[in-house]
């Protein structure tokens, strides 16, 4: 599969969001946070977008409630969580920081839910990850924010951009779907960064700003399938 970064760069500066360390402090207190106060900790983009995500999963003519579906940097879990309500019962997320795997687990298991988690890295070497979960392949991938995170590394981000969609290719199915949602890129960024590896299959409705004349929005989300 060819990589659709070649000769696009969305000219972002690094950013301490594009480090692992910054992600491991971060879940390493919402987890404390949790056991002390229940708190679940922060939804990147808020539930309106889980919302959107979930029922465009429920509602599409594309999906079953059997479908296999991974959860790429999964944080505290709460979006396979709304879709194990909403009758998805194979559900598995992945996240590179451990805190987060563990304050996931324990989210889902105060809503009383069965998902799977995994400690895994999407910047692996697949399909030769020692991760099961990335040698799997998935009727729907999904991406809330993660794929943002590695636009901001600080180290080589571009090239860990074009490992990302060779990756997430592996992990789909031929018939698979991948669902991502994005505030750092625009629809018409994203299609072109993914041009060669996927087929845009459908837009899912975000709200709409208006700023000195124009409109735009502040989060994307595009649904693919996998070019053959």
């Amino acid at each position: 599969m060819a990589a659709p970064c070649d000769t696009f760069d969305g000219g972002f500066e690094s950013s301490k969001l594009g480090t692992k360390q910054y992600w491991d402090e971060a879940y390493e207190r919402e987890l404390k946070s949790f056991q002390e106060t229940g708190d679940e900790g922060e939804v990147w983009f808020g539930y309106d977008s889980i919302e959107r995500v979930a029922e465009w999963i429920e509602e599409s003519d594309l999906t079953q409630k059997e479908n296999s579906i991974l959860d790429l940097g999964c944080g505290n879990g709460t979006l396979l969580i709304e879709l194990r309500k909403r009758g998805f019962v194979n559900l598995l997320g992945v996240d590179y920081c451990e805190a987060a795997i563990q304050l996931a687990r324990s989210v889902t298991e105060a809503e009383d839910a069965t998902i799977e988690y995994e400690v895994a890295d999407i910047l692996d070497d697949l399909p030769n990850s020692s991760s099961a979960s990335l040698r799997s392949t998935y009727d729907i991938v999904i991406d809330k924010g993660t794929f943002d995170a590695i636009s901001l590394s600080p180290d080589n981000a571009q090239g860990k951009r074009e490992k990302y969609t060779v990756n997430v290719g592996h992990l789909l199915k031929d018939t698979g779907l991948f669902i991502i949602t994005s505030c750092n890129w625009t629809k018409e960024e994203l299609m072109k960064l993914f041009d060669t590896a996927f087929t845009l299959v459908d837009t899912i409705p975000t709200p709409v700003f208006e700023f000195g004349g124009k409109t735009g929005n502040s989060v994307t989300s595009l649904v693919y399938k996998k070019r053959l």
